[in-house]
């Protein structure tokens, strides 16, 4: 055990040795690997200085530092890789912070001065400008909102594929209900501006522009600055808003406020521009299509017809004209293609001095077909000379080549020579154009792109003789314009002093031919403040004739525009697509011919009597000539007024007001029933009434109300009730001068509102406003009037004691879905739970208040609706005669089915007597009489009962003894008289009490025994038989 101890501290000692070692060992290969690392990282730099090379000018740009306090700046060099070279520039100091260059000038930062732009570029120096459209420009970016504002991917995808389209030279907003705004953020190092052409035809969609600084807060601007005003089809408009220096955010945003199914025209933005960045360093290249020619320019001139170019040209290169074409701005050549029948068009020849015309055959300008190439058609040739049509109304031709005005005071039907109007008359100014062997003077065609200039230069429209059509264009998304000015209107004389609304009369006849998704435009530019459209047709619409009436007296635009398709497209597919309008009429026209004359109020009936104005209220008498006032409750039909008959009666329950134009009710209303007489008053109902239903939701979610305002009756027949847009938010002085049509008066309106939480709005949004009652047509309990026909069984069923009173409206606005105008009923109902101003209501069935868009139906239940009260609605209660007096009280009928009125009666206090004189006679009488009825059945009864006493004992003595005689027996058998004992007793109790009387007075007439036997033996008979 001694020995062997020792041994094993030895062998283990060394094993602890051994690990110690290699311990140390692989501690000194991790700490020199870790040491020569960390030499290597360290002379790392030094060693790659030595072997990189120099860098020269394409390795490094320069750039400017951030201004200081001073408001200086560094310039640096910035390598394009960091580590490929060395020796880069030093800092040095840089321009001024608002150091900028002219435009055609960049500023060159090896030198930092301005130097111009070379050939095929060009600056705006101290700008930017995009006017490139292929994609959206870096530095753009969309942004899309939900109807419940909410960013794309944090609620649904319903507008996630919403946004500004690139049209290549120009942006497409959306058509959807969804609200993009297109974003784009500058840094400008003093004061600038942001300006941009847009189109903006349709407002039905909401386009506002506005900045936000770097904290997202909006800055202030004024309402014109943020909402953009509308412009006309084929105008490009231009807006301007100051910048401040710093960071800006640019939104153009645009929201839909039409929820209709129909597609709405976008927005087009293109060329914004920014002034008010630091500086350039380099130049744009010119883009494909256009050039500059020379150094220095701000901006490329496009290319022209036949010739092309590429990015950055100075110059544009020709095309080979007899193989290929090219319009104005391209990029390159096209080659021609063999004549059709597209390629030429039908038109007609002047009118020459023998009076004839001939239809003749031209090739569509530019001409861009091959006549001579395989399968090209040849154009046709002309046709056979024919007489040229008569001159339109009011024109003459005088053996002339062409029509000329009829002279003032004269007139002409267009075939017969001028003449002046017989006495008595004057003279009916207007245009009535029907013939179109020519364009009319005051007329003018056109075409517009809006993607390009390309059909600037080609007319619109063709004449054809009997009609005017639509021309080919370009291409097949051309708009082709015609338009006819209008500088006012003239009423005739016996009309001057008439207050009605109409001026005048637009009046086409038209039809479309369509394969395509075309549409038809008719347009109104009232004094040049917006070309607002009156109304469209899409696809093909049989002939038809649509009448717009002016109301106010003003120089107007009246514009026709046809589209072929909407889709983008150079070439031109459905050429054959055509609109034909074959009649225009204007009445009243200030600078119009006289088409007809007319007769006229004369000042008196003397020879030559000079014409002159009837008052507001007056006619013409077709006798005599002479103003003559109409009758009471009729109006003035409107033009002319010739005649008892242009007096029309107002409708039932109507009258009219004291300028004889215009029906209305003055909240009073007569209803005879059955012999009785109800009277009703409005007036409580005579301010303007509300009504919002909803809320409603289309197919992308958004939520709107429909906003009904009614007046029903009152304000001598003033359309009290108003619908306000405030998509334009326009201010007061182009509130006052009717802008775009801000708002609508009439009987009842209606507006579409979108609560601000729906779109991102700060205010709720009142779009679309319409009038759907111009007219008041009358007021009656039947069902229909005037063609209009109200349906009860849309609302609750009313109270059988009363019937509604229908209130019914007109609107003589024709539409496309409405030929007939629009037209509304308003039921009141009395409903004595209601208050004064009551509830209005729609059909639940049709929450839009109509079931077919036309027909607008409402129901308002107040208990001002309810007639007054008369004596027939409370009744009288007598009270007890107390102390010699008696109270009468008058209560109301209940349930009470009146208002107004009569009131109750005050309580009637009268004298009274307790009991009458003759009430007590007679009581005591009757008292009398009945203690002596009863004293008498006492008496009775008790004389009735002693003789059944002794009765009864006789029979009983005499069946002892039996000494009755046989023939006077009681025939009683033999054994039978004690069996039968009891129950003849028994029935002589049983006798009626007229028996009994008898027999007691029997009794006393008959004193002998023959007489008491013969009554024994009655009595008997009648006891048993």
């Amino acid at each position: 055990m001694m020995m062997g101890r020792p041994g094993y501290s030895v062998h283990q000692t060394m094993e602890r040795a051994t690990q110690s070692l290699v311990r140390h060992h692989r501690d000194f290969i991790v700490h020199f690997a870790a040491w020569m690392c960390y030499v290597f990282i360290l002379r790392a730099p030094a060693v790659s200085t030595a072997l990189a090379r120099q860098c020269n000018e394409a390795d490094y740009y320069f750039q400017y530092t951030e201004c200081d306090s001073t408001g200086s700046r560094w310039r640096v060099a910035i390598p394009l890789n960091p580590g490929e070279c060395t020796g880069l520039p030093d800092p040095v100091q840089g321009t001024e912070c608002t150091f900028t260059c002219e435009a055609g000038e960049f500023l060159e930062m090896s030198a930092q001065e301005c130097t111009q732009c070379a050939a095929g570029t060009y600056s705006l120096g101290s700008g930017l400008r995009f006017d490139e459209w292929d994609d959206i420009p870096p530095g753009f970016s969309n942004l899309a909102a939900n109807p419940d504002n909410s960013p794309i991917g944090q609620n649904g995808s319903t507008c996630s594929s919403a946004k500004w389209i690139a049209q290549g030279s120009y942006l497409e907003s959306n058509r959807d209900e969804c609200t993009v705004s297109l974003v784009y953020t500058v840094h400008l190092k003093k004061m600038g501006s942001v300006s941009f052409e847009y189109q903006y035809m349709d407002n039905s969609i909401l386009f506002e522009f506005y900045i936000q600084n770097d904290q997202c807060q909006e800055m202030d601007q004024d309402s014109n600055k943020k909402w953009i005003k509308l412009t006309s089809h084929g105008e490009w408009g231009i807006h301007s808003v100051n910048l401040n220096s710093g960071t800006n955010i640019l939104y153009w945003r645009t929201t839909r406020v039409t929820l209709g199914a129909k597609a709405v025209k976008p927005v087009f933005l293109r060329s914004i521009r920014i002034e008010g960045v630091a500086y350039t360093s380099e130049c744009f290249q010119c883009k494909p299509g256009t050039f500059s020619h020379t150094p220095g320019l701000s901006s490329c001139e496009p290319c022209p017809q036949d010739s092309y170019s590429g990015r950055g040209a100075s110059s544009c290169t020709p095309c080979n004209t007899k193989t290929h074409y090219a319009s104005e701005g391209s990029a390159m050549c096209r080659r021609r293609p063999p004549c059709s029948k597209s390629d030429y068009i039908q038109t007609y020849s002047p009118c020459d001095e023998k009076g004839k015309t001939q239809v003749m055959y031209k090739w569509v300008e530019p001409q861009i077909c091959l006549e001579d190439a395989l399968g090209a058609v040849k154009l046709p040739p002309s046709g056979q000379h024919k007489p040229c049509p008569p001159c339109n109304p009011g024109f003459y031709n005088n053996d002339m080549a062409t029509c000329s005005p009829c002279l003032p005071g004269t007139f002409s039907d267009g075939v017969k020579a001028c003449q002046p109007c017989p006495a008595g008359t004057e003279p009916v100014l207007g245009y009535e154009y029907k013939w179109w062997n020519v364009l009319p003077v005051n007329m003018k065609t056109s075409c517009f792109n809006v993607g390009n200039n390309k059909c600037n230069s080609l007319n619109g429209w063709e004449v054809a003789g009997d009609h005017v059509h639509s021309g080919t264009g370009r291409s097949d998304n051309d708009y082709l314009i015609l338009t006819l000015r209008v500088p006012g209107f003239k009423l005739p004389m016996s009309l001057h002093a008439t207050s009605g609304s109409e001026y005048g009369r637009i009046t086409f006849e038209f039809e479309t031919i369509c394969s395509a998704d075309c549409e038809f435009y008719f347009m109104a530019d009232v004094r040049r403040r917006s070309k607002g459209v009156v109304e469209s047709w899409e696809g093909s619409k049989a002939k038809q004739i649509y009448t717009h009436i002016m109301n106010e007296n003003s120089t107007v635009d009246l514009t026709w525009a046809f589209q072929r398709t909407n889709q983008a497209n150079d070439v031109r597919q459905y050429v054959n697509d055509m609109v034909k309008i074959y009649s225009v009429t204007v009445t009243n026209a200030m600078d119009g011919v006289a088409l007809v004359c007319r007769a006229c109020a004369l000042q008196s009936q003397k020879s030559g009597s000079s014409c002159v104005p009837c008052p507001a209220d007056h006619y013409i008498d077709k006798e005599t000539n002479q103003c003559q006032e109409c009758p009471s409750d009729t109006i003035l039909s409107g033009h002319p007024i010739n005649g008892r008959e242009s007096c029309q009666p107002c409708g039932p329950g109507s009258k009219s007001n004291k300028e004889h134009n215009v029906c209305f009710s003055d909240c009073s209303f007569t209803y005879i029933d059955q012999n009785r007489t109800l009277r009703y008053d409005f007036s409580a109902l005579s301010s303007v009434g509300s009504i919002m239903n909803g809320p409603s939701f289309t197919a992308k979610g958004t939520k709107y109300y429909h906003l009904f305002n009614i007046s029903l009756c009152g304000a001598e027949g003033r359309k009290a009730a108003v619908c306000r847009d405030n998509a334009t938010d326009l201010s007061n002085e182009e509130a006052d001068a009717g802008q775009l049509g801000s708002s609508v008066e009439a009987f009842i309106c209606q507006s579409t509102v979108i609560p601000p939480d729906g779109r991102g709005l700060k205010t709720a949004l009142s779009s679309q406003s319409i009038s759907l009652a111009d007219t008041f047509q009358g007021a009656t309990v039947e069902k229909s009037l005037s063609g209009i026909t109200t349906r009860p069984e849309l609302f609750p069923s009313p109270s059988e004691r009363l019937p509604d009173i229908h209130f019914f409206y007109r609107s003589p606005q024709v539409t496309t879905s409405c030929p007939r105008g629009r037209t509304a009923v308003v039921s009141l109902r009395c409903n004595p739970e209601k208050t004064v101003r009551g509830d209005i209501s729609v059909p639940s069935e049709c929450p839009a208040g109509t079931c077919d868009g036309c027909t607008f139906y409402f129901l308002w239940e107040s208990s001002s609706a309810c007639p007054r009260c008369t004596d027939d609605h409370y009744h009288a209660i007598e009270g007890a005669c107390r102390g010699g007096v008696q109270d009468t009280v008058y209560l109301w009928t209940e349930p009470r089915w009146c208002t107004g009125g009569l009131s109750l009666p005050l309580k009637r206090s009268s004298p009274c007597e307790t009991i009458d004189f003759w009430l007590k006679v007679g009581a005591g009488l009757g008292a009398l009489c009945a203690v002596l009825l009863v004293s008498l059945t006492c008496y009775f009864w008790k004389k009735n009962r002693k003789l059944e006493y002794k009765y009864s004992k006789l029979v009983m003595s005499a069946n002892k003894e039996c000494e009755l005689p046989v023939a006077d027996s009681c025939a009683i058998m033999e054994g039978e008289g004690e069996e039968n004992e009891e129950e003849e007793v028994g029935y002589a109790n049983n006798s009626s009490l007229l028996d009994k009387l008898k027999a007691i007075a029997t009794k006393g007439n008959n004193k002998n025994a023959d007489a008491v036997q013969m009554q024994f033996s009655h009595t008997e008979k009648s006891v048993w038989g």
